[in-house]
């Protein structure tokens, strides 16, 4: 990182508001307990789906974004949900992975059936429904920061390609071979979109999507100089560094 420069970045919240709460008071209180001259909050993607509380999420990140320097990547769940408003027919796809969750954070009763007039009307209402802040929040998202050594993207990079040269489909929902290549990208990739059971550190990537909706620990890697160390809810501790 940068002299004077401090990235808390977090991985994917999945609608779980209580988590994401918790998660940025135990920042706050990081950052009063060690000062730092420029701290930066940077969100991996994928407030939304899954987990009961999507709305509140992007409520609280906006206003998150008020008081501390912050960035929002967009996930893939995020392109979902802008699809399916320009285009219902993604419907059955979308709610079958969580949207059906956030349409109920919303106040929507999903479709009982995915008839075109159906999804028609709810992706109408769902466009009613949303603040237009959080409509502008979903349309915004970027998709890659690069800050020193690190990149941040929600779920990794192409080997061997700038990063000005990936399309926004691999930078939101690639795995393999991403996963799994021995090559290295010239900096380490800082993500989220694949779920595991604790943050995986490699030498070229570090992965700190802990599914939060269903495990309960919502997971940030704390970057400054050349370290790098953990916070995390559902845990009543900092997470270990390796």
């Amino acid at each position: 990182m940068p002299q004077g420069v401090r990235v808390y970045a977090v991985g994917d919240v999945h609608g779980r508001a209580d988590l994401l709460k918790e998660l940025v008071l135990a920042i706050g209180t990081d950052i009063r307990e060690h000062p730092i001259a420029a701290p930066l909050l940077v969100f991996l993607g994928d407030y939304i789906d899954r987990g009961p509380s999507s709305a509140e999420v992007i409520e609280l990140l906006l206003r998150t974004g008020r008081f501390m320097a912050t960035v929002c990547l967009a996930g893939n769940h995020e392109l979902y949900l802008l699809r399916f408003l320009h285009d219902p027919g993604f419907g059955p796809r979308w709610l079958g992975i969580g949207g059906r969750e956030t349409l109920a954070s919303y106040g929507i009763s999903p479709p009982r059936q995915a008839f075109r007039r159906s999804l028609e009307q709810t992706a109408q209402a769902l466009r009613a429904a949303l603040p237009p802040e959080h409509l502008r929040f979903f349309a915004s998202l970027g998709t890659s920061l690069s800050l020193g050594d690190y990149v941040f993207v929600h779920a990794g990079l192409e080997s061997g390609k700038p990063i000005a040269e990936h399309g926004v489909d691999v930078l939101t929902t690639i795995r393999e071979p991403f996963l799994t290549q021995p090559d290295r990208f010239g900096r380490v990739v800082v993500h989220g979109h694949t779920p595991t059971s604790a943050p995986e550190i490699g030498p070229d990537r570090i992965n700190i999507d802990t599914a939060a909706y269903a495990t309960g620990m919502l997971t940030c890697v704390v970057l400054e100089n050349a370290t790098l160390r953990f916070l995390g809810t559902g845990t009543g501790s900092p997470l270990p560094s390796g």
